[in-house]
Parts: structure tokens; sequence; C-alpha cells
């Protein structure tokens, strides 16, 4: 029995299943290394509010994107403010593009002490919600909200990352004049903070350039036929039919115009200057001519480009200023090394970065400095742009050109000549493909 034991043991050895303690010593598991202990992290809530349900929810849902894309490199950035690793949280809201809407989501995300509010897309709303986000010492940039008087009031805190309509109108006015050559033009607006004012610097530099004002008419955002209107203006002939309003109704209102045998040509605001007018009007879309309060989707950096399209498909208009508003805040949070909006609010003024866009700075109102506005056309179902105006002075848009390729290495010197081959040897076959 012993010797039994014995080879047991020596072929439990042999397979690893049984050690025997070196010296007569058991041997004691080393310890695992302390984890390093994780470093201290903060949250902070930045509000999105757009439309993402009714009337416009494709551009509010691009809006809400673009500061999505920024908040999720800020926090792969792992930013530290206040000696903590920030953790950056969107807090999507939906306005409905409606002020009383839109003013109850303010509130709403005030309450839940959001750092900073990105919105809203519609001038409309954004003029009565920024009263209760700047009382509230709560800062907010809009990336599409082109009406002055969002700029105007005197509040603190309140910024946009585009255009306005005193910049907007004029511009659409002169290139109706001056391009389209027209001599009559009828006016449409939806009765909206946006659409209302768009109109009005319209046909203020419309009637200082000689250009008439054959008839005026006023809509709704919601309206959806326009045929008692349009037969109105058809008696009057323009040449040109303006109107400020947003794609759901500029779509239905150029289609039902072809039906009608109105010849002239429509332009639009930025609400309507979208892709979406081909989709609602089709064919009756062509031709178009519209205008953006800022550079077109094109001429966003191709680094935003590439990591807006893969991870969210098509840009449709506006994303890019959402994105450099947020990242305005984001800058101001860096200069402050703080989260707390008493800190980082008053450095929005003073930041400085080249974003999606170009360069974003501030003026003491919170207007964009130096902002472009950019003419756009329809065609195949597309909005092409076609011109850019800054300071007053146009020049005609070219979409930027992809990198060349890197020219090829220089080739490696010429190898010495191989020997003659012999007299009678035949020359190597070619190798088959």
């Amino acid at each position: 029995m012993k010797s039994s034991t014995k080879v047991l043991v020596t072929a439990l050895m042999s397979a690893g299943l049984v050690t025997l303690a070196a010296c007569g010593k058991k041997e004691v598991p080393k310890a695992a290394a302390p984890a390093a202990p994780a470093e201290p992290t903060v949250t902070v809530k930045i509000a999105s509010i757009a439309p993402l349900t009714k009337k416009t929810p494709h551009l509010g849902k691009d809006n809400e994107n673009g500061v999505r894309l920024a908040l999720d490199e800020a926090n792969a950035a792992k930013m530290k403010l206040d000696g903590k690793v920030a953790n950056f949280v969107i807090m999507g809201e939906d306005d409905e593009g409606d002020p009383k809407v839109g003013t109850t989501v303010a509130q709403k995300v005030v309450d839940a002490k959001v750092a900073a509010v990105i919105g809203h897309l519609n001038s409309g709303v954004t003029i009565p919600s920024s009263e209760i986000t700047s009382k509230a010492g709560i800062p907010l940039i809009s990336g599409s909200a082109t009406n002055p008087a969002v700029t105007e009031r005197g509040l603190k805190g309140v910024f946009r990352t585009v255009g306005r309509d005193d910049q907007q109108g004029p511009a659409l006015a002169t290139y109706i004049a001056s391009e389209l050559k027209a001599k009559k033009v009828a006016l449409i607006d939806d009765k909206t903070a946006y659409g209302e004012g768009l109109r009005t610097e319209v046909e203020k530099k419309l009637k200082a350039d000689k250009v008439a004002v054959v008839d005026k008419h006023t809509t709704t955002d919601t309206d959806t036929d326009f045929k008692a209107i349009l037969t109105k203006i058809k008696a009057k002939n323009p040449d040109v039919i303006f109107h400020g309003g947003m794609d759901q109704t500029g779509g239905p209102m150029i289609k039902q115009a072809r039906e009608l045998g109105i010849k002239a040509v429509f332009v639009f605001g930025d609400g309507a200057c979208t892709d979406e007018m081909g989709k609602l009007a089709g064919a009756a879309a062509e031709g178009l001519v519209c205008s953006q309060a800022g550079l077109p989707r094109e001429a966003a950096s191709q680094e935003f480009i590439k990591s807006f399209t893969a991870k969210y498909g098509e840009i449709k208009q506006y994303s890019p200023y959402t994105y450099d508003a947020t990242r305005a805040v984001l800058e101001a949070m860096k200069k402050a090394g703080s989260a707390d909006p008493a800190k980082f609010g008053p450095e929005i003024y003073n930041v400085s970065f080249t974003g999606a866009t170009g360069k974003v700075e501030f003026d003491a109102k919170g207007d964009r400095k130096d902002a472009e506005i950019t003419i756009f056309k329809l065609k195949d179902g597309k909005v092409v742009p076609e011109a850019v105006i800054k300071g007053g002075v146009s020049t005609k848009f070219n979409l930027p050109q992809p990198a060349q390729p890197a020219a090829a290495p220089a080739a490696a010197p010429a190898a010495a000549p191989a020997a003659a081959p012999a007299k009678d040897a035949k020359p190597a076959e070619a190798p088959k493909k």
C-alpha cells in the first residue's frame, strides 16, 4: 500500500495536481497591487432645447445632435473643472417650436440646475425663454435664432453663433434687386417673431433700392392652404414672392403657387432654406432662392463633417452652429476652471477659438462677430450655395476642395544594370495573372 501511495503521489505531482511546499514552507500568494484611486468627477448638465416632435423636428434634432457631438468629445477629452473630471450630460428638451411650451421648458431646465442652455431653434421661442434663463444667471446660446431682438434687449448671458435678420434681410433684398433684377415684389410672413422680423428687414431694403412692393400678406406657422392669398398675389403679377417662414409652410406654398400658374421666383430666409423644401414641393421648388445666416454646411470643418456624419448622418442645417455654441460654453468653462455659471458665464464674451464654422467670437451684445450670410438656390432637390456675403461684400461660393494625396516618395537610385543575357538565352516570361 505504501508503495502504491508513493506511485500515486508521484503521478499527481507530474500532472500538476499536487504541489509540495519547497523547503517545508507553505507558499503564500502575492497580494495584487492596490488599484489607483479613481479620479473625482463632477456631473455637468447642459440643456439642448429645440422642436423635436412638431413643426420642424428635422431641424430640431439636427440642432440637438450638434450639442451631443460636442459633449461626447469633451467627455472623451476628460476635461477637468475645479480639480475634478467633468462628466457632461445632455438634457434634451422639446419646445415644439411654441413660445408657451418653450418658456415652460426653460423654467424646467433652470430648476434642474443646468449649467447652460443651447437653444432655441426659433427666435419667437428664444426671446421669451431667454428672459427666464438670464434672470436665473444661466447662459443661453442659440445656433439658429436670427431676430435682432434676441440680443438687443440688454440681457446678460444671451448669445448666438449665427448672423442677424438685419444682416440677412438686406442681403436677400440686394440679391432680389441686383441679381434677380426684380421690379415688383410680393411679401408674405408667418406672423412669428422670425418670419415677420425678416420680412420687415427685406421690405426696408427693397424700398431703399426703389423696388416696388406690390402686395403684402400674413399667414401663420401652422397654415397649409395658401391658395386664397396666392390668387390675390397672382393678379399683381410680381417678379418675386418673398416668404418669411419655415419650410413646413414654404413647401406647400410654392407647390400651390405653381399649381395656380404663378411664374414668380420664390425667395425664402433660412427657415425654409433646407433640402426639405424639395421633399415637400417636389419639382415646384426647383430654382427657389434662399439664405442662411452663416456659412453653408459644406463649409464646415472637415473634422466636424466626418465626425457628425459618422454618428448622425446628413447635416440638415444648423448643427455646426449648435456644436460651436456648445464649444463656446466649454471654452469659457476652461477659462474659468469651473462649471459654475456665475464664474464661466462672463468668460463667454471673451472666448476666441476656431470651431466647425470658423472663428468664433462674440461682441458685447452677445452677437457673433463678422457673421456671414450665404445665398442658395435649390437644384435637383438640394439647396446649393451660390454666394457668401460678409461685411456687405458678396463673393461666389466655391466648394472646399478635398485634400490632395501626399506626393509619392522619390524613386530610389537605379540599381546597376544587370549583366547582358547570354546570346542564346530566352527572355523571361511575364508572371501569369
